[in-house]
């Protein structure tokens, strides 16, 4: 999924205010955190991960590999916090 940069700007801007739902750990990108990453999308669509100091991965790499498990589109990555969004399924909320 790709964004135009004027969507990217528009969901950086949505993203501000939204708190922190995904913190990936010392074990990394695992299934459950896709699963939880899957089901938080489906119900935001637009979602704030942080990473801790212990995890194995850089934010960049950690944003790359949810993106391309879930079929999501990268907003934002500065720091340990990036960004992602996904229409939902059943339901779009969000509207490019």
């Amino acid at each position: 999924m790709e964004l135009t940069g004027k969507q990217r700007a528009t969901l950086r801007a949505m993203a501000n205010t939204l708190p922190v739902v995904l913190y990936i750990g010392k074990e990394g990108v695992t299934d459950a955190t896709v699963k939880e990453a899957y089901d938080a999308l489906e119900a935001r669509e637009l979602i704030k991960c942080s990473l801790l100091e212990t995890a194995p991965h850089t934010a960049r790499e950690a944003c790359t590999i949810l993106c391309e498990k879930l079929g999501a589109a990268p907003v934002q990555c500065i720091g340990r916090r990036f960004v992602i969004y996904r229409p939902s399924e059943k339901e779009q909320r969000i509207q490019l």
